[in-house]
C-alpha cells in the first residue's frame, strides 16, 4: 500500500493554499497565474521547471521561495516576503485522521504501508508519525525523484520488496494515477476517506468502510 502525503493523509490541499490565500491577504490572481504555469509544465511536456527543481531537490527551498515569491503580490500591492513562505502556505494543513487509522488498520492486518510524496518544503513532514505508519518513506526531494516519473514508483515498489505490480496507490493527483497504473501499480484516485476506505475494502477483502 503506497500512500501519498498532501491531499490524502492530510486535508485537501486546495483548502490549505486558500487559508493561506486569505489570511495573508495574497492577490489571488497572481498566485493562480503562477501555479497554473508552473504545475502544467510540471505535468505537460516536461520542460523544467521550479515544481520540478524544487520536488527533485534540485534548488533548495530558499531559492524556490524566492522565485515564488517575486511571481505574488499582497492585495494592496506590497511584495511577499519569500524567508519562510512554503512553512506559511502549509500552516493550516490539517491531518486526516480517518486516513491515519486507515493505514494503521491495513498494516494491523498484515500489509506493508510506503509514503510516497512530491515534497514542498521536505523538513515540514511531521516525521515522528512516520514509523507508527510506513514500513518505507519515500520523499522525492531525498531521492531526486518525483511523481509521475516511472522510476520513482519503481523505486518504492523495490523497498517494500514487491513488483509494482503488487502494489495499490492511492493519491490525488490523477496524472500520478495514471503514470503508476502505466507500470502495473493498482491506483486509487482519492477524494475523500469514505470512497477510499470502500475502494480498498473491495480490493483486498479487509474490513476498511
Amino acid at each position: 500500500m503506497i500512500f501519498d502525503w498532501g491531499g490524502v493523509v492530510t486535508g485537501p490541499l486546495l483548502n490549505t493554499i486558500d487559508a493561506w490565500i486569505t489570511a495573508e491577504q495574497i492577490d489571488r490572481d497572481s498566485y493562480t497565474s503562477v501555479m497554473r504555469s508552473w504545475v502544467s509544465a510540471a505535468y505537460g511536456d516536461g520542460a523544467d521547471n521550479p515544481v520540478h527543481a524544487l520536488e527533485r531537490g534540485e534548488c533548495t527551498n530558499e531559492e524556490f521561495e524566492a522565485a515564488l515569491a517575486a511571481q505574488l503580490t499582497h492585495i494592496d500591492g506590497r511584495p511577499v516576503v519569500p524567508d519562510g513562505l512554503l512553512a506559511r502556505m502549509f500552516a493550516a494543513g490539517t491531518l486526516e485522521n480517518a486516513m491515519l487509522d486507515l493505514i494503521r488498520a491495513l498494516r494491523q492486518a498484515g500489509l506493508r504501508t510506503a509514503l510516497l510524496s512530491n515534497s514542498w518544503g521536505s523538513d515540514d513532514y511531521p516525521r515522528h508519525l512516520f514509523s507508527d505508519l510506513f514500513d518505507v518513506v519515500v520523499i522525492s526531494a531525498e531521492v531526486g525523484m518525483r511523481k509521475p516519473e516511472e522510476r520513482i514508483f519503481r523505486h518504492t515498489a523495490a523497498l517494500l520488496g514487491l513488483e509494482p505490480e503488487a502494489c495499490v496507490f492511492i493519491d490525488d493527483v490523477a496524472a500520478n494515477i495514471a503514470a503508476a497504473e502505466a507500470i502495473g501499480l493498482i491506483g486509487v484516485h482519492h477524494t475523500e476517506p469514505g470512497p477510499t476506505a470502500v475502494r480498498l475494502t473491495e480490493l483486498l477483502g479487509v474490513p476498511l468502510a
